[in-house]
């Protein structure tokens, strides 16, 4: 987590259900340009809390929303639209650079980064950081700059859906 003003933002996810209304409550504060960083370990629930925010933010179910490990980015048509990128397997800045993640931020996208905490300078900063333990199943809210500061705080007057 990055240096913050405001203390982190911990909410508790005993249950599937309440992941889902986690997303909701993301996809009432976020906006397009936005970035959102997800990390923990394998099976915390990066993914899982990606589909349930790209279905609140109208992605039809039928639509499948699985991580990018291999392909490197999925973008939804949803509103805003989203870009899912999984950054696990790059090994530098240029990589990241090559895939266009800014330029789909800078046009309006939010972008939503597994493993991308080491990259947040080349995907334009100010993120939203969101660090997911699957043991007890927690998500750990942190914010880097301005706008997400503002977006933890929103989240922090109940915006988290609880």
């Amino acid at each position: 987590m990055s240096p913050e003003l405001s203390p982190p933002l911990r909410v508790a996810l005993p249950t599937r259900r309440a992941t889902i209304r986690l997303g909701k409550a993301l996809a009432r504060c976020l906006r397009g340009g936005d970035l959102v960083l997800l990390s923990g370990e394998l099976g915390a629930g990066k993914t899982f809390l990606t589909r349930a925010l790209c279905r609140a933010l109208g992605l039809p179910h039928a639509e499948p929303v699985t991580s990018p490990t291999f392909t490197l980015v999925h973008e939804y048509e949803t509103a805003p639209p989203v870009a899912h990128a999984d950054l696990y397997r790059l090994s530098n800045a240029a990589e990241v650079t090559q895939l266009g993640l800014l330029e789909l931020r800078e046009r309006g996208s939010l972008l939503v980064v597994e493993w991308g905490t080491p990259y947040a300078s080349q995907l334009g900063g100010d993120a939203l950081e969101v660090v997911l333990s699957a043991e007890p199943r927690v998500a750990v809210f942190g914010a880097s700059g301005v706008r997400s500061r503002v977006l933890l705080e929103s989240l922090r007057q109940g915006g988290q859906g609880g």
